[in-house]
């Protein structure tokens, strides 16, 4: 084939595409114009590459359809807007839509925190198989205390949010295997409950729960939540319903996106409580009152907000132009 020819008797249709693409409105015949056009070129750009395909007309033919193609179905920013959304819209609701899931789950957890508490009480040698008299005494004595002002509050309040966003990362990640979720799940609340035996045991319960509870009330909601969000998504693949295993994987992975996201900032409240409120001179009637108040703003936000969103139609999932066209299934 004769590229220069071929480039000669093809360039007055290029020259057009070019310049529908570069208006920024278009009327309906216009627009049909453009659309066939573009299916030209298209035909084209394939003709090129596979008779003579010359670099500098395919990179110049592929440009010129890409450009055809963002004028077609328009762009998208993220905005401000888009951000308000996510926090009054998708992440309340994908909160609530998952409540059930999330409220048991920190329901048993707290139950086994309870009962690990009570067994070690009961039998003791738990910890002292591990620490000696001594380092037990320093524990109950300063080291607990000292923990939450031994560094700067700042370098403290940062360490504890990405500590608690990795365990809660580590909850969702797992969600694919299911199993791994509830081990990281127990290795947490099982190391709470021993601590409070220890302390109990050792006359230090007010100071256990004046340190623990300013920033465990929201740290350990967020993550439970984390660990629902990450068992949700391991049943949605095991009993996927009327969905494909991939479908409901899929819609179920998008939520613990949303979910995972939200909670970063949910995490980062906490860790400035942690590293501000919990080791200052406040007394601890105030320091806890600051802890019930966080956690107290967090479900009003999910059982207010998020409900509303939810009735409103919101699933915490992307938005149909987003995810795109989905196949049918039977109800």
């Amino acid at each position: 084939m004769d590229l220069d020819a071929y480039v000669a008797a093809r360039s007055w249709y290029w020259g057009r595409l070019d310049e529908l693409a570069g208006r920024r409105r278009l009327s309906g015949a216009e627009g049909d114009e453009l659309l066939d056009l573009y299916q030209r070129v298209s035909t084209d750009l394939s003709v090129v590459r596979s008779a003579t395909p010359d670099p500098s007309v395919v990179a110049y033919l592929s440009m010129l359809l890409t450009r055809a193609r963002v004028s077609m179905v328009g762009t998208r920013t993220s905005t401000w807007s888009d951000i308000l959304g996510f926090f009054t819209r998708t992440f309340p609701a994908a909160l609530y839509r998952t409540r059930w899931w999330w409220v048991t789950t920190a329901l048993g957890s707290l139950l086994v925190i309870v009962l690990v508490a009570a067994w070690t009480l009961r039998h003791p040698e738990v910890y002292t198989s591990q620490l000696t008299p001594a380092e037990i005494q320093a524990y109950v004595g300063t080291d607990f205390e000292h923990y939450y002002s031994e560094f700067p509050h700042h370098e403290f309040a940062t360490l504890v949010w990405v500590n608690n966003a990795w365990v809660a990362a580590q909850c969702i990640a797992f969600g694919v295997l299911g199993l791994p979720v509830l081990y990281v799940l127990f290795q947490n609340v099982q190391g709470v409950g021993v601590v409070a035996a220890l302390m109990i045991a050792n006359d230090r319960t007010s100071l256990f729960f004046g340190l623990i509870l300013p920033h465990g009330l929201l740290e350990l909601t967020a993550v439970f939540v984390a660990a629902a969000v990450g068992l949700r998504l391991f049943w949605s693949w095991l009993e996927p319903g009327p969905r494909t295993r991939l479908q409901a994987f899929a819609a179920e992975g998008r939520t613990a996106v949303a979910i995972a996201i939200g909670l970063v900032f949910v995490l980062l409240v906490s860790g400035a409580i942690e590293g501000f409120v919990t080791p200052s001179a406040l007394p601890t009637w105030a320091r806890i009152g600051i802890g019930v108040v966080a956690e107290s703003v967090f479900l009003a936000y999910v059982f207010v907000i998020g409900r509303k969103a939810h009735h409103a139609g919101v699933t915490g999932d992307l938005d149909a132009r987003d995810v795109g066209d989905q196949p049918l299934v039977a109800a």
